[in-house]
C-alpha cells in the first residue's frame, strides 16, 4: 500500500496573504478619521466643522416694511401701486441662493434720492482642514482691509483708525469695482460750517465740515463676530453730493453687507453722517437677529 502523497506548503505565500489583510483592515480609523499606515507620517486627519449655516433666508423679504419707509422717505409721496413696487425690491441675480442673495431699493423725493442694498454670503471652505467660519473670517478681512481698516494693527495704531492706503473699493461684493473716493485721503463732511446752512436750503448738512468725531470709518463691536462701518462721500456728476455707509459683518460663516447711499438734491447740502450710519447699522443688527433666530 502507497502512502498519501503530502500537500506541498509555500511559505512565501503565506506571509502575502498576511500582508494584504493587515492592508485592507488598517485604512481607516473610528469617527470617519483617516489613518495613516505610512511610516513617519500623522496617525489620523479629522475634517474641519462645516459652518453652523447651511441655507440662506430670501432677502428681499428680510427687511421690514417699517424700516424701509425710514430708509426710503421719498416713496411715501408715490401712489399706493408703486410704494408697493418700491417696498418689494429687485433681487439680485445669483446662480446659488444657497451661496448667496442680495436685494436692492431705491426711492427718490424733492429733497434726495436714497438707495439701500444688502448681501449675504454664505462662505463654504472646500480645504477640509479649513473651517467654513474660518475661511469666512478670511474673506471678512480682506473686505476690512479693502476699506483701509484694520481689526489688529500690528504698527501700533488704534484698531478701527483708518489709514492711508484706504482704497474705497466696493466692499459689499468684493468686486473692487469702487464705492467712491479712498479712504483716508478726501475729507469727510458731516458738520455744519461755521457760518451755518445757507438761507432757505432745505435741512442737511452743509459743505465744508468735517466729519464729527466718532463718524469716521471704523471697526465695530457688534454686530456678529466681526464687523466695520466705511462712509464715503462723493460728487455725484456736476456737483451733488452723494454719501454711501457701508456695514459689513460676519457671523460664523455668513458675511452680510448693508449699504445705504443718499444724494442731496441741493448742492449747498451733504448728507448727514450720523443720520445715515445710524440707519444703517440699525438694520445690519436686526439682519443679524434674523440669522440667530
Amino acid at each position: 500500500m502507497q502512502p498519501k502523497a503530502r500537500k506541498a506548503y509555500v511559505p512565501g505565500l503565506a506571509a502575502l496573504l498576511v500582508v494584504v489583510v493587515a492592508g485592507c483592515s488598517g485604512g481607516s480609523g473610528a469617527d470617519g478619521a483617516v489613518t495613516d499606515t505610512k511610516p513617519g507620517g500623522p496617525t489620523t486627519a479629522t475634517a474641519a466643522q462645516p459652518g453652523k449655516y447651511r441655507t440662506l433666508r430670501e432677502a428681499c423679504g428680510s427687511v421690514p416694511r417699517s424700516m424701509l419707509k425710514d430708509l426710503l422717505p421719498g416713496a411715501a409721496s408715490l401712489p399706493e401701486d408703486q410704494q408697493a413696487k418700491v417696498y418689494e425690491g429687485t433681487a439680485s441675480v445669483t446662480y446659488d441662493t444657497d451661496r448667496r442673495v442680495g436685494c436692492s431699493w431705491k426711492a427718490a423725493s424733492p429733497d434726495a434720492s436714497n438707495q439701500l442694498m444688502i448681501d449675504l454670503e454664505r462662505v463654504v471652505s472646500y480645504d477640509p482642514a479649513v473651517s467654513d467660519a474660518d475661511r469666512a473670517q478670511a474673506v471678512y478681512t480682506t473686505k476690512e482691509t479693502a476699506a483701509g481698516l484694520s481689526s489688529a494693527d500690528a504698527s501700533g495704531t488704534p484698531s478701527g483708525t483708518p489709514t492711508a492706503s484706504g482704497s474705497g473699493t466696493d466692499i459689499g461684493t468684493g468686486t473692487g469695482t469702487g464705492a467712491g473716493t479712498a479712504l483716508g485721503t478726501t475729507p469727510q463732511t458731516g458738520a455744519p460750517s461755521a457760518s451755518g446752512t445757507p438761507s432757505g436750503a432745505p435741512s442737511g448738512t452743509p459743505s465744508g465740515g468735517t466729519t464729527p468725531d466718532g463718524l469716521e470709518p471704523r471697526v465695530l463691536d457688534s454686530p456678529g463676530d466681526n464687523a466695520f462701518l466705511d462712509d464715503v462721500l462723493a460728487r455725484a456728476g456736476a456737483a451733488a453730493q452723494r454719501r454711501t455707509v457701508s456695514v459689513v459683518f460676519r457671523t460664523s460663516n455668513v458675511i452680510v453687507t448693508v449699504r445705504y447711499t443718499e444724494q442731496s438734491a441741493h448742492l449747498a447740502v451733504v448728507p448727514d453722517s450720523e443720520e445715515l450710519q445710524d440707519k444703517a447699522r440699525g438694520l445690519a443688527e436686526t439682519l443679524n437677529e434674523q440669522l440667530n433666530e
